[in-house]
């Protein structure tokens, strides 16, 4: 039997995505389950960080903001046991322990993040300060 992993990208984004994962990846990161893939979106008041986590709950995350670097982790705990003895033909996730960390714009405020999980996926909003209300701005008249 042969299995297939069927890409959706169109051919030319494959070339350069390859290219760029041959040059400058050592295979790790994409074959290791240690980093689930994400999404960071801009939107008009906030940054939304989205991370694929399935088969976990919310309260498995650890979340914290430190010298405006945003950490998720997930620890796997003790007595949790992963079933070695299947024999996989693929194995592309893991439910091992992770960590990403992300260096968070200018102008975000870190007091107001809000994390969700549903249905596999961890929602992560980060607000947006209005740059100009830290800026002070003043005409001095000279005497």
């Amino acid at each position: 039997m042969t299995i297939i992993r069927w890409q959706q990208r169109p051919a030319t984004a494959n070339l350069l995505s390859n290219f760029v994962e041959r040059e400058f990846s050592t295979g790790f990161e994409r074959n290791c389950g240690c980093a689930p893939a994400t999404n960071i979106l801009e939107k008009d008041n906030e940054y939304e960080v989205q991370l694929v986590v399935p088969g976990m709950k919310r309260n498995d995350f650890h979340m914290e903001v430190e010298d405006n670097v945003l950490s998720v982790s997930y620890e796997k705990k003790e007595g949790e046991t992963s079933n070695d003895d299947n024999k996989f033909l693929r194995k592309e996730f893991s439910l091992e322990g992770f960590n990403r960390r992300f260096t968070l714009p200018k102008h975000t405020d870190a007091e107001n993040i809000k994390a969700r999980y549903e249905n596999g996926m961890l929602y992560i909003a980060i607000p947006r300060e209005d740059p100009k209300k830290d800026k002070l701005s003043k005409r001095i008249e000279i005497a």
